[in-house]
């Protein structure tokens, strides 16, 4: 391995380990959130980490640890991320504001599309609405996470719909 790149790589995990970020901008919290290691994370958050804490790095403009945990498809992640306060509906800057619904629809991870749907995140009516959502070519999964938005509308229906009998006697 050329000098360059062993000094680049202790001098990334020395920042990591001493809680800063490394050349992506990512904390140890968002290594561990990518990876799925719940355990991690949780230690992470109990020390005092901000479960909404964003990377700056030259291709992390604003990435979250949830962004992260919905890229890699790691539900238990999301959930303690979730319940910890993480912004379901966090926006990364640049050109499309991909949210982590977007990470996890562009990876085709249909149980955290399914998660992230039934915990509120938002979709606009209109799936070309590129105000909101990233143009469908970049985000093919995107479509399940519309029709998952359908089901739960049709379910919601029908349990609103139902009626109680209640007996005089």
């Amino acid at each position: 391995m050329p000098e360059y790149e062993v000094g680049s790589i202790r001098r990334s995990r020395k920042l990591l380990t001493s809680g800063g970020g490394d050349d992506r901008g990512w904390t140890q919290l968002h290594v561990h959130a990518r990876k799925g290691d719940l355990r991690e994370v949780k230690r992470l958050l109990d020390e005092g980490m901000d479960v909404n804490v964003a990377a700056w790095g030259p291709k992390s403009q604003g990435v979250t640890p949830l962004h992260l945990a919905a890229k890699g498809g790691h539900i238990k992640v999301m959930d303690e991320l979730l319940e910890r306060g993480a912004n379901i509906d966090a926006r990364m800057k640049g050109a499309c504001r991909w949210t982590p619904l977007h990470n996890a629809a562009k990876e085709r991870k249909k149980k955290a599309i399914k998660f992230l749907v039934e915990n509120g995140a938002f979709l606009p009516d209109d799936i070309n609405d590129t105000r909101f959502n990233p143009p469908v070519h970049y985000c093919p999964g995107l479509e399940w996470a519309y029709e998952e938005m359908r089901r739960l509308q049709i379910d919601s229906t029908s349990s609103s719909g139902e009626s109680s009998c209640v007996s005089d006697n």
